[in-house]
């Protein structure tokens, strides 16, 4: 076949109709092309970025377990915080989460060098802690049990000091779920060697926190975000908390 430009534009109109509207149609299904043979395959496609008017849809209220969360005014957020598909920086194998406390963004890493990233809000001093761990398990809408070195520091929280009920194996006390509860809609606990750091991956309802530091060192998110994270990972995927990877 002649790969001159005039061979080019030689193509027949009605082939050229015939294709755009065979094209038009596949709109609709799924990114399915075939091999050399008759199998179809399977393409991942990165998600189409989202407009003004997806975004707004994105970070709208919901409501979630009979929890009434806001819609999140994201005009008074930097958009390089939303939600949203990008090349993966990371270089870690898919279904990893990686915290980027350089740059206060969380990502998910995915298949074919593509992650989810979302902003997210750390530590005043930054993250206290760094490493490689593991999200031993996730809960939604959780009870917040604030530490005891916290409650010394803050005596209006003594009402949600926690005891250990040692018979039935749980802590009883602590702040019920709630959209004013501090680890929001989700919490994912981050343990280290079968350990818990006490540290956690969560929701918050102060979306102005996000891509700051000014939290006492977990890792908020929008609680619309850390919804979807959470119903994208399974208990026991790996976590890296660092601040080496490269501005973005």
């Amino acid at each position: 076949m002649s790969n001159s430009p005039i061979a080019a534009r030689s193509l027949n109109r009605r082939r050229f109709l015939s294709m755009t509207a065979a094209g038009a149609a596949s709109l609709g299904l799924s990114a399915c092309v075939s091999s050399s043979g008759d199998t179809p395959r399977i393409v991942e496609r990165p998600e189409p970025e989202p407009g003004p008017v997806q975004y707004s849809s994105m970070y709208g209220a919901v409501t979630d377990a009979g929890y009434d969360i806001p819609a999140v005014p994201i005009e008074k957020i930097n958009p390089r915080y939303y939600r949203q598909e990008v090349a993966d920086p990371t270089g870690e194998r898919p279904g990893t989460i990686v915290v980027d406390t350089a740059n206060h963004f969380l990502y998910l890493v995915r298949e074919r060098g593509r992650a989810m990233r979302y902003g997210v809000g750390l530590g005043r001093a930054g993250f206290e802690w760094a490493g490689r761990a593991e999200i031993k398990y996730k809960q939604q809408w959780p009870r917040w049990f604030p530490p005891a070195e916290m409650i010394d520091r803050r005596p209006e929280l003594e009402k949600y000091r926690a005891e250990y009920d040692k018979a039935n194996d749980q802590w009883l006390g602590g702040m019920q779920p709630g959209v004013s509860n501090p680890l929001g809609a989700r919490a994912l606990y981050i343990f280290e060697d079968g350990k818990d750091t006490l540290y956690r991956v969560h929701g918050s309802p102060e979306w102005w926190t996000i891509g700051k530091s000014v939290s006492s060192g977990c890792v908020r998110m929008i609680n619309q975000d850390v919804i979807d994270l959470y119903n994208r990972v399974p208990d026991g995927s790996p976590i890296l908390v660092t601040s080496g990877l490269r501005s973005v």
